[in-house]
C-alpha cells in the first residue's frame, strides 16, 4: 500500500495550538483564514460529494476544497483554467523571462505594508519595461507582458520579486508594423532596467512615506523618523538592484510550461515536505547561493508555520497582472492587431509538442471509460460520519 505523503495541512493540524499561543495576536484576518482553510481542506469538516461512475457503478467520496489561494492542494483547477485562457493568447514570437527583485533592506518593509510595497513593485517594474522598450535606442516599440508576484525564497524567508513573461517585440510608435527583438539580443539590457527600476521604486516609496501611507512599528519603528527613512533610501540607491533577463523560451508551448510552474505556486508545495518529527519540519530547498545545490532544511514547526503565513497576501491584492498591449481592457483587440501585423512580417515560431493538459477529474479511475456523476451531497456532519465508517 502506498504510503501517504506528508502535507502542509498535517503540520497545521498538529502544531496550530502551539503556533497560535505564540503568534495569534499579530496575525491578520487573511492569515487566520489561510491557517483554518488549509487545515480543513478536503476533509469532512467542509462536507463533500458522493460520486458514482455512469458505466461501472464505482463510487467515490470527494471532500470539498477550501479554494484558498495559499493552499497547495487548490491550485490545479484554477491553473488549468487560467492556462487555457493564456494559450489562446500566445503569439508566434520568442518570449522572454525578466525578474525584478527587491533588495532585502527594502523588501522587509512589506512585512507591515504588503499592499503598498507590492503595488509599488508592480507599478514601477511595469513602467520600467514599458519605458525602456519604447526607447528607440533599445527596441523602440510598445510591448505587452504579464507579471506574477512571488514573495518567498526557497527557505520561506521574505524575498519579494516579480516574474515577467514578455513577448519579444511590440508595436511601432504609429502602430503600423511589428518591431521584433534582434536575434542576438537578450531583449533589453539588464543594467539599464535595473537602474531605472531602482530610481522609480525609491521615488514612489518616498511619496508613500511622505503621505503617511506606510505602517512602521515594532522592528521597523525607527524608520518612522524622516531622517532614518531617508538614510534607508540613500543606502538602497547605492545598491545594485537585481533585474535578471533570461534567454528566450524555446517556443510558445514552453511559455505555458513555465507559467504552469510559476503562476499559481504557493510558498511551499506538499512534495517538498519530508518529515514532521519531534515538533520539527524538514523540507527540500535549493540553495542558489551554493551553485543551486539541493539541500534539506529543518525548522521548528511553529517557525515553519510563521514563515509560510508571511506569504499570505491581503484580500484584494491581485498577484497576476497584465500590462501594455496585454492589459485587460485592450488585450482582445490588440492581439488581433498583433496577429495581423505578424502574419506578413516573419515566420511563426514552431509550437512544440509538450502538453500542459490536466487529467480529467471526472473520469472514472476504475474503468477509465465512464464519468463520475454526483449522486449525493454530503454536509459536514454526514461527511464526518461516512469518513469514520
Amino acid at each position: 500500500m502506498k504510503e501517504r505523503r506528508l502535507e502542509l495541512a498535517d503540520v497545521f493540524r498538529t502544531h496550530q495550538h502551539d503556533f497560535l499561543a505564540r503568534w495569534n495576536s499579530v496575525l491578520s484576518r487573511q492569515q487566520r483564514k489561510a491557517l483554518r482553510d488549509i487545515r480543513d481542506c478536503r476533509t469532512a469538516v467542509l462536507g463533500g460529494h458522493l460520486y458514482e461512475c455512469d458505466r461501472c457503478g464505482h463510487r467515490v467520496k470527494v471532500f470539498n476544497s477550501c479554494r484558498n489561494r495559499s493552499c497547495p492542494k487548490c491550485q490545479a483547477t484554477a491553473r488549468a483554467k487560467w492556462l487555457a485562457e493564456r494559450e489562446a493568447e500566445l503569439l508566434p514570437v520568442p518570449y522572454f523571462h525578466v525578474v525584478f527583485t527587491l533588495p532585502q533592506q527594502i523588501g522587509r518593509l512589506a512585512l507591515q505594508n504588503q499592499k503598498q510595497i507590492y503595488s509599488i513593485l508592480f507599478q514601477t517594474a511595469a513602467e520600467t519595461l514599458l519605458t525602456i522598450a519604447a526607447d528607440p535606442r533599445h527596441l523602440g516599440a510598445s510591448i505587452g507582458f504579464l507579471a506574477v508576484l512571488h514573495t518567498w525564497g526557497q527557505n520561506l524567508h521574505l524575498h519579494p520579486h516579480l516574474h515577467c513573461v514578455v513577448p519579444g517585440g511590440g508595436f511601432s510608435p504609429d502602430g503600423s508594423r511589428w518591431i521584433a527583438c534582434r536575434k542576438d539580443s537578450f531583449f533589453l539590457p539588464y543594467k539599464v532596467l535595473s537602474r531605472l527600476f531602482r530610481k522609480l521604486f525609491l521615488v514612489s516609496l518616498g511619496k508613500a512615506f511622505r503621505k503617511g501611507q506606510l505602517h512602521l512599528s515594532g522592528e521597523l519603528r525607527d524608520l518612522a523618523k524622516p531622517a532614518a527613512f531617508q538614510a534607508l533610501c540613500e543606502t538602497a540607491a547605492n545598491l545594485e538592484w537585481v533585474v535578471h533577463v533570461k534567454p528566450p523560451f524555446g517556443g510558445p508551448r514552453r511559455v505555458l510550461k513555465y507559467l504552469a510552474r510559476y503562476t499559481h505556486r504557493v510558498a511551499i508545495s506538499n512534495h517538498r515536505l519530508r518529515t514532521l518529527e519531534n515538533g520539527r519540519v524538514s523540507f527540500d530547498w535549493k540553495d542558489y547561493a551554493d551553485h543551486s545545490r539541493n539541500k534539506t532544511m529543518t525548522l521548528d514547526a511553529v517557525e515553519f508555520i510563521r514563515r509560510f503565513l508571511l506569504h499570505v497576501l491581503p484580500s484584494g491584492l491581485v498577484r497576476i497582472r497584465h500590462f501594455g498591449f496585454l492589459a485587460n481592457r485592450v488585450r482582445r483587440e490588440k492581439l488581433i492587431q498583433c496577429r495581423a501585423l505578424l502574419a506578413g512580417s516573419q515566420p511563426p515560431i514552431p509550437i512544440d509538442s509538450d502538453s500542459t493538459s490536466v487529467e480529467d477529474p471526472h473520469c472514472c479511475p476504475i474503468c477509465k471509460l465512464g464519468r463520475l456523476i454526483i449522486i449525493e451531497l454530503l454536509g459536514a456532519e454526514a461527511a464526518a460520519i461516512q469518513d469514520s465508517s
